[in-house]
């Protein structure tokens, strides 16, 4: 899953997990990577709107064999061969605008010092962004800042064409948001996600899916690497494969994946990257649980990648997965540093608050390590996830395990981007200040692991029950992340973690967890809504719900106390003991309804805590936000792997270099990886 883990960067810089962790939104930077990297690069390349846009290095890739660096390179190839997969699963219309977009944008010869022109470049780089007109966070539609009359007249001096329907939809109000899961919508038909028909409903997705019939002890993903439709009034699957919808840029990853294949580090690498092309080739759901074995029982090597129609947090119903990959350089001295919490998880699992029967008898094979990406494509870019842990059918992590991975060079960088100064805007007081600096990064980098590897291998599933998917709906992404979150919690304040050499101090880290986490679930994260927006995004809503919820339960006894100060609003933590107390019994809850499939008490704990906006105070933070520059979201470009050829065209070696803008990267990789028609 990707926690996209986001524990949201309460700095600026905020991230995401997936599991993948959130991307899902960036969580607070942990400060992991420690690889030798260039003390004097420039990490930051642009900034604009509420985006800024950061580079990152490869470190170990000059350490790598020929070999190896082929096999990187090849992967990153194959990665961006399916990026417009993403533009066009996340809006029907992006192909179109996008083309559109950069043709104006390199062929106008007008006015470009006016404020028109300038506010069409910030919006061409937000779509750049968001790889479509819905923000990549919010899911909001990107409203322009220029007129549809002037955005017609750019058409026109261009010679660029773009259908009217295209063209309003940018200026109106219809497809406002990619994911709409407000508890009063059509969540399908309101959602613009172009997993399904236009004309498609929730009723019609529930009872598509529910009458497919899958094998209860090994389910296939059903719905993962389709778009449902209606024709003549049926309904209808599009698989996407070879020969299929986008077969086109499929048929390009799969040129790619056999070039891979081809220089794999071993026969299990080679028999994974076999078992991937050939469901590309088929769409088959069997085969692609068989790769998710082959792939996750594949350990031995310096390469490691992810690549496929992964994460479900951008459908509605959780069916259809976004096209996603990340190359990834094994870094073993900080994944040998961290290997500690895999050899221990069964005691987590043995020693947490859960009821007994909710508890693994076995955890199985939960893997840790820190990488180094060397290449992100589709939806791990430009906006990436810090870590991930997969594959995501929980039948296959129970039996086979998983592998958690933090992204160490994005870690550094982010961390090595610019700090801004909220901190002392929104922390209680300098104590807390002082422990935020001295532990943050690492209470940070503890909480991933925690999440990941701890949070999302606990716990199991009655008999008889069915997957979270069926049984919490719409809700059970931001349980589900809220389910990790709360065991990294109680975890966080544990002298366990001391024990195992982890930290110095446990009760120190643990206390800057804590703030963090509630500075950052009820206050920061809100500098990324617009005021009078709901919470929408599952890793925001799951950070709000379990603040509020211990805030609350905590009340009588002041755990958590909401201090004003000249005006200011701050949140001071009077008991870590107790409030440790109330994330057990909510991690508790929570599993009690993943383990039932209590819809009702999923909906209740989410609608009355985790969607909500304190209007006034979200007033307040937005106002003090507003003396800080640094943008609230980062993102990446990627280094470029070019390789050296001899006069026979034999690859020799490969040299890296780095983007010399974000425009720059994205209208070439328009150029180079254009393999899908404008409409799907």
């Amino acid at each position: 899953m990707k926690h996209n883990i986001l524990f949201a960067v309460i700095m600026g810089s905020m991230l995401l997990f997936s599991c993948a962790d959130e991307k899902k939104d960036p969580a607070q930077p942990t400060g992991e990577a420690e690889t030798a990297q260039s003390s004097n690069f420039d990490y930051v390349v642009d900034q604009f709107a509420d985006l800024k846009i950061l580079r990152y290095q490869i470190p170990g890739f000059e350490d790598l064999t020929l070999k190896e660096q082929k096999l990187v390179y090849y992967l990153t190839q194959a990665g961006l061969a399916g990026r417009d997969i993403m533009w066009d699963q996340n809006y029907r219309h992006n192909l179109q605008i996008r083309k559109a977009l950069e043709n104006i944008y390199t062929t106008y010869e007008g006015d470009k010092a006016s404020e028109d022109w300038q506010n069409f470049e910030v919006y061409l780089k937000r779509v750049w962004f968001s790889n479509g007109i819905h923000h990549h966070y919010s899911n909001a539609k990107i409203r322009p800042d220029f007129s549809k009359e002037y955005f017609n007249q750019l058409l026109s001096d261009t010679d660029s064409e773009l259908a009217a329907e295209a063209v309003d939809v940018m200026f109106n109000d219809a497809d406002a948001k990619k994911v709409n899961l407000n508890k009063d919508a059509d969540i399908v038909l309101e959602s613009a996600i172009n997993f399904y028909g236009p004309d498609v409903t929730t009723a019609d997705v529930e009872n598509y899916y529910s009458a497919i019939k899958v094998d209860a002890e090994k389910p296939i993903e059903k719905g993962l690497n389709t778009r449902l439709v209606k024709e003549n009034g049926q309904l209808v699957e599009k698989v996407y494969k070879s020969g299929g919808l986008y077969g086109s840029a499929i048929d390009e990853i799969i040129v790619w994946l056999e070039k891979a294949q081809g220089v794999a580090e071993s026969d299990a690498q080679a028999k994974a990257l076999g078992l991937l092309i050939q469901y590309y080739k088929t769409g088959d759901l069997n085969t692609w649980d068989e790769y998710c074995i082959a792939w996750v029982e594949s350990t031995e090597g310096n390469i490691d990648w992810i690549n496929g129609f992964i994460e479900v947090y951008n459908d509605p119903k959780g069916y259809k997965g976004s096209y996603e990959t990340i190359v990834e350089i094994k870094d073993f001295d900080m994944s040998k540093k961290m290997a500690v919490l895999s050899k221990e998880a069964q005691w987590f699992e043995d020693n947490s608050p859960l009821m007994d029967e909710h508890k693994k008898k076995e955890v199985k094979g939960v893997s840790y390590k820190t990488v180094i990406v060397a290449g992100e494509a589709g939806d791990a870019s430009p906006s990436t996830p810090i870590g991930v842990n997969l594959p995501n059918n929980n039948w296959i992590r129970q039996t086979h395990g998983s592998k958690s991975v933090s992204l160490g060079n994005i870690i550094h960088s982010y961390n090595n981007a610019g700090g801004s100064g909220r901190l002392q805007e929104f922390a209680h007081d300098e104590e807390e200040v002082a422990l935020e600096k001295k532990y943050g990064q690492l209470a940070d980098k503890l909480h991933t692991a925690l999440h990941e590897v701890i949070g999302h291998a606990s716990g199991q599933i009655n008999e008889g029950v069915g997957t979270p998917k069926e049984t919490l709906k719409s809700y059970k992404s931001t349980i589900e992340e809220g389910r990790a979150d709360l065991f990294g919690l109680y975890y966080l304040m544990d002298p366990k973690l001391q024990e195992l050499g982890l930290v110095e101090n446990w009760e120190e880290t643990g206390i800057a967890a804590y703030d963090g986490y509630i500075r950052n679930g009820m206050v920061t994260q809100l500098v990324r809504l617009e005021l009078g927006d709901d919470v929408e995004e599952s890793h925001m809503r799951n950070r709000q719900w379990v603040s509020a919820w211990v805030i609350e339960k905590g009340a009588a006894e002041n755990v958590v106390e909401k201090v004003t100060r000249d005006g200011k609003t701050y949140y001071n933590i009077n008991d870590y003991g107790k409030l440790r107390n109330l994330f057990g019994e909510l991690l508790k809850e929570t599993q009690r309804i993943t383990s039932e499939g209590d819809y009702e008490a999923a909906k209740a704990l989410v609608e009355d805590y985790g969607v909500k906006v304190n209007q006034d105070l979200h007033a307040e933070v937005l106002e003090r936000n507003s003396q800080f520059k640094s943008a609230p979201y980062s993102g990446f470009v990627n280094p470029v792997i070019v390789p050296i050829t001899d006069d026979a065209g034999e690859i020799t070696g490969f040299t890296i270099e780095q983007p010399e803008s974000f425009e720059a990267q994205m209208l070439q990789y328009s150029k180079d990886y254009n393999y899908l028609p404008e409409v799907n």
